[in-house]
């Protein structure tokens, strides 16, 4: 590959029906302190990573009020603030914190009302183009917490609503309260319990965005076996694979290095074919029996 890698290399695909974005977008987490829990160690660092992404052609940023909390909204916005007319960021609510790896769900009405409002204060933002439910919150009924979604979305608060860590019963309860664009599950090749949800995605063009795409890619053999093949790192043979398991899987892998970024987005040009596709589908079972 010569010159600068671009996701556009990756195609794009409609969010909603009405966003189109590059099917290889950039996860936000990363950008905060050790544990997802306050400043990251060098705040340039974390905002070059940021713009990186966007200037390799990356129009599709996912992040969430409790990364942080509100560190990484609040950096993104400091880095691409007034952002690119192209540009779709994404954010979810739904979690407390109270210290670095703790996650507290908190689907309370009155929660996701302080979680969005923060969320447009911070990214400078009058509505939010994908908004996401982060995770059931089983002291909350399920339908009290989507509900309330479809509320601020009928204040224009938010265009689109997503959800995120859940099951197809879930699903189904959402899309009978207010229109579901997108699923936010974890998928990667070793963790295939939402395989279900991916191909529900397919059929019924709604995005999927798996987090933890990039999980064990260096301990699958046939991921190892076709990065020698082309030339590249197991771990962009993986998003590869994603990109061609199904055409509304839009991975999202996460960073707070430029140059991670830049190898990250570089899956984008890789054309695995048919049989390669089939192995590291199949592989999954394989693995786990021997």
């Amino acid at each position: 590959m010569t010159g600068k890698p671009n996701a556009a290399e990756a195609g794009t695909i409609d969010v909603g029906g009405d966003l189109t974005v590059n099917r290889l977008g950039f996860g936000a987490m990363r950008i905060t302190g050790p544990g997802i829990w306050g400043e990251p160690p060098d705040p340039e660092k974390a905002k070059d990573a940021v713009r990186h992404a966007v200037e390799l052609g990356v129009n599709f940023i996912d992040t969430a009020d409790s990364y942080g909390p509100e560190v990484s909204e609040r950096l993104i916005a400091e880095t691409l603030h007034p952002y690119p007319e192209d540009l779709v960021i994404a954010t979810k609510g739904g979690f407390a914190r109270s210290g670095p790896n703790r996650w507290e769900p908190d689907g309370r009405p009155e929660h996701l009302r302080e979680a969005l409002e923060g969320s447009l204060r911070r990214l400078r933002l009058e509505r939010i183009d994908l908004y996401q439910f982060h995770r059931p919150d089983p002291k909350v009924p399920y339908e009290e917490s989507i509900g309330a979604l479809a509320g601020f979305k009928a204040e224009g608060k938010i265009r689109h609503i997503g959800i995120s860590n859940v099951t197809e019963d879930q699903l189904r309860t959402a899309e009978r309260i207010t229109p579901i664009v997108s699923i936010q599950n974890r998928y990667n090749v070793v963790d295939r319990s939402s395989e279900t949800l991916v191909d529900l995605c397919e059929q019924e063009q709604l995005a999927f965005l798996p987090w933890a795409p990039i999980s064990e890619a260096d301990e699958v053999e046939v991921i190892t076996d076709a990065a020698r093949n082309h030339g590249y790192t197991p771990r962009q043979i993986v998003l590869a694979w994603l990109l061609a398991r199904s055409p509304q899987i839009l991975p999202i892998p996460g960073s707070g290095d430029a140059e991670h970024v830049e190898a990250n987005v570089a899956a984008a040009a890789i054309k695995l074919d048919q049989n390669e596709v089939a192995a590291i589908t199949d592989a999954f079972g394989k693995e786990l029996d021997d």
